[in-house]
């Protein structure tokens, strides 16, 4: 889901996703989910895009629903920053309930 936010720098777009990686220092990879129906036979097919955003305080675990929103290249692959963590995940201490 794209939305776009305004502010003294323009419109930049907006998303939402699930932290999929949280092993850099302020970085995080996010995946955004989308469903889209197929052309031609009407299925709905699940796509996921992967981007790598900055968490300025580290505080993004793994399989955190978080915000995201476009901003200037902070590196060569980095160019959305965390603007909200919407929901933490639950972590379970029983390894096999993962399963």
């Amino acid at each position: 889901m794209i939305q776009n936010k305004t502010d003294e720098r323009g419109t930049q777009k907006v998303q939402e996703g699930v932290i999929l990686s949280n092993k850099m220092d302020k970085t995080v990879v996010v995946g955004v989910t989308t469903k889209k129906a197929h052309p031609l036979y009407g299925k709905y097919v699940t796509r996921t895009r992967k981007f790598v955003a900055h968490d300025e305080k580290n505080e993004c675990g793994m399989g955190d629903t978080v915000k995201i929103m476009e901003s200037r290249p902070l590196s060569r692959t980095k160019r959305w920053k965390v603007i909200e963590i919407v929901e933490k995940a639950v972590i379970t201490e029983d390894p096999t309930q993962l399963m």
